[in-house]
């Protein structure tokens, strides 16, 4: 693997997602291209963009990338959820594909979360004495 993010799980994760989703709409039918074109677009971009925001420089501009991915999974729901009410999925592909979305969706949330300059609020800290809640920024 040549660049960092190839090591992410969460890019190798979206890449699967992308590369089944590709699979399983190769077989909708005639009349059907517009989502499936959409759902492929929106899938690719969950990996395009994490890859993308891992070559920006500043902390602001991984974070907008990486939210932009965690858009792109929330656009996939909606989609999914029609071509399973057309019938175009099955039941197992549909659940499968929405739980692949809600853990690439967390691990995204994660990602984000972890980048430097975020407010953590932790609900207890023993070392503030009388005080439930404390926050760090890192």
């Amino acid at each position: 693997m040549a660049f960092a993010f190839e090591k992410l799980v969460v890019y190798q994760k979206a890449v699967d997602f992308a590369d089944a989703v590709c699979h399983e709409t190769e077989a909708f039918p005639r009349g059907y291209g517009f989502l499936r074109d959409q759902l492929n677009r929106a899938a690719l971009s969950i990996a395009a963009n994490i890859a993308e925001g891992n070559g920006r420089f500043t902390t602001r501009d991984r974070r907008n990338f990486f939210g932009i991915a965690r858009g792109s999974v929330q656009e996939c729901v909606p989609l999914l959820e029609l071509a399973n009410r057309r019938q175009l999925l099955s039941r197992e592909t549909h659940a499968q594909f929405k739980s692949d979305l809600e853990e690439i969706s967390r691990m995204l949330s994660g990602l984000i979360n972890g980048l430097p300059g975020r407010v953590h609020l932790p609900s207890y800290c023993p070392d503030l004495p009388g005080s439930a809640i404390a926050f760090t920024v890192w």
